[in-house]
């Protein structure tokens, strides 16, 4: 802003100056062209005095000398002597300029003193009444002292001068002419940039002004459209604006100006504390930062709202303003009141667990230790009235110790069962590297061990390792495993399939297909549960828990499992693990 200013001004300043400059620099040019002018008419006029004073000086002395004198002869005579060399002398200063001239002046001069003598000669004789000596004087004057030549030249010499002259003026006033033109010229150059620029100047302020409008309006809307209360207060806490939320939550007219802020909303900011910190915020230029606050607000709801505020600096006043606005935090504080109270009952609620818990391991411990003694007395006495009979016992009681002995030991077995089921429900997870690839290999052999006259095709794809409690992912391998080696038990040649890919989680989805029995899918609700089976016992073996252990194990890593299957055709067994790989030589993992 200031060179612009500056630039104006030197424009206006060159507009001013330069044509008085120029004007006086030619006005004083025509001057002296003027000047030089006239003293070239001036030389002339001279030249032709001085020739008339002394032909009119010799003139009175011839009729004095003819006897015909006129009145005032002799002082006409006598005249050409005093007033010639005043004029020669004026008209050497006047030709100072022009060696040329006034060379010619010189003899002028010369000759004209020459002259005058011998007529002041003549004139003297004549006095003496000497004729002939003064008519020879005159002769001698007029033939030894020619003055009209050199006058002449001298005249014709202004006269080249007084052309010359004139042309020089004329030249100079075409000059100052087009001098005067091409300043005018750049004087409406001058004037139209400074008016260019002005109007650039007066438009850009106009636009500046009419974006801060723009600006100030948006910024008005804004301020309106937010639903957070928001207040701008003077030094003294009285209202200098306010916003449509904060005048429709208490009640105050958006166009309240010097209302103090204890006074709004029927007391609602009556408080003390807060009127003391808000006053510290103006007076140390400080920050109020989520003061907390009950408020009962016009609608008479009880409120609670998190107050802040900063001290702003107005553009028009010295005073700071305080910027207030406030933040209805009522539904969060229900919300944390219901977490407590959910929090609370969920201490009940873990109390409770954690007693049902002890109750289950005391069941565990007399499942563990009341039931199997039971079964083993029965089984041990089973075998002994087996022998008390000796060899004199018939089939039939064969067969009924041979039923209680099976179904005692299937007890036992179930008992156990529900042991491992309970424990793999509450025992801690030990989460290290496991390579899946040894655990399938290492089932693999188990089960072909138990099944050695069988022909089974293997297809097994390279398995990640992945992080998870070891014993229990092998017991989801040897059930799932042990399975599809189970239900392939009517197949020529079996064919089992473990694979595995990355879902679009990141997760690592395992699959166990095999070409046995299948299942029907109306029933798979009932596969994952504890004893529940879809096939007799007769025709494969089993107690019915293997899969509730795999879907207990899986979901407690974290993943699911499924199953699908069509009768005859075999079935399919997925269950997923995370994806986070196992932890590098440095102890990091990496996903």
């Amino acid at each position: 802003m200031r060179w612009r200013t500056a630039g104006l001004l030197f424009a206006v300043f060159v507009i001013v100056t330069l044509p008085y400059l120029i004007t006086r620099g030619g006005s004083q040019q025509s001057l002296n062209a003027g000047e030089l002018v006239t003293r070239s008419a001036e030389i002339q006029a001279l030249v032709y005095r001085i020739a008339d004073q002394t032909h009119d000086s010799e003139s009175a002395v011839q009729h004095l000398l003819a006897n015909d004198p006129y009145s005032h002869a002799e002082v006409t005579a006598q005249n050409a002597g005093k007033t010639v060399p005043a004029l020669l002398d004026e008209l050497h200063r006047l030709s100072a300029d022009n060696p040329a001239q006034q060379h010619l002046v010189d003899q002028l001069n010369a000759k004209e003193n020459g002259r005058l003598a011998l007529l002041q000669q003549a004139l003297q004789r004549y006095q003496q009444n000497d004729r002939a000596g003064a008519d020879q004087a005159l002769s001698d004057a007029g033939a030894l002292f020619q003055i009209d030549d050199i006058a002449e030249k001298i005249v014709d010499n202004a006269e080249q001068q007084l052309q010359l002259r004139r042309e020089s003026a004329k030249q100079r006033s075409v000059d100052n002419r087009l001098v005067l033109a091409l300043t005018a010229a750049m004087q409406l150059l001058m004037l139209m940039i400074v008016v260019v620029v002005s109007e650039r100047q007066i438009g850009r302020r106009l636009r500046a002004e009419i974006r801060e409008r723009q600006a100030v309006q948006r910024s008005q809307m804004i301020l309106q459209a937010v639903r957070e209360p928001i207040a701008l207060l003077d030094n003294s806490l009285r209202t200098l604006q306010v916003n449509a939320a904060f005048s429709e939550l208490y009640g105050v007219s958006e166009d309240s100006r010097a209302e103090y802020l204890d006074e709004v909303g029927q007391g609602a900011w009556a408080d003390e504390v807060l009127q003391q910190r808000l006053r510290d915020v103006l007076l140390r230029d400080r920050e109020l930062w989520d003061f907390e606050l009950i408020q009962r607000t016009i609608d008479g709801v009880e409120r609670h709202v998190v107050i802040n505020a900063r001290c702003l600096q107005q553009q028009d006043s010295e005073k700071p303003a305080l910027l207030l606005t406030v933040s209805d935090v009522t539904a969060r504080a229900l919300v944390e009141q219901q977490v407590k109270e959910l929090n609370h009952q969920l201490e009940s609620k873990v109390a409770q667990i954690s007693d049902v818990n002890r109750e289950l391991e005391a069941f565990s411990y007399s499942v563990s230790h009341d039931l199997r003694a039971p079964l083993r007395h029965i089984t041990a006495f089973t075998q002994k009235l087996e022998l008390h009979q000796g060899i004199g016992v018939d089939e039939t009681t064969r067969h009924y110790l041979g039923v209680i002995r099976d179904a005692a030991q299937r007890m036992a077995q179930l008992i156990e069962d529900l042991l491992v089921f309970s424990r793999l429900g509450r025992g801690a997870l030990r989460l290290q590297a496991v390579d899946m690839q040894s655990l399938v290999e290492e089932t693999r052999t188990l089960a072909e061990s138990e099944v050695p006259d069988r022909c089974i095709e293997w297809q097994i794809e390279p398995l990640p390792v992945v992080v998870g409690d070891e014993n229990m992912l092998r017991t989801v391998w040897q059930n799932l495993i042990g399975n599809a080696v189970k239900y392939t038990g009517q197949c020529k040649v079996a064919r089992i399939e473990i694979s595995v890919w990355r879902n679009d989680a990141g997760d690592y989805e395992f699959t166990v297909a095999d070409n046995g029995a299948g299942f029907d899918m109306r029933y798979v609700d009932k596969l994952f549960g504890v004893f529940q089976r879809l096939h007799k016992a007769s025709e494969f073996p089993g107690n019915g828990i293997g899969l509730a252990n795999v879907q207990r194990i899986v979901t407690r890593h974290g993943g699911k499992a499924w199953a699908e299957g069509e009768p005859g055709h075999g079935a399919r067994f997925h269950f997923t693990l995370s994806g986070v790989e196992a932890p590098t030589p440095d102890g990091w993992l990496s996903s």
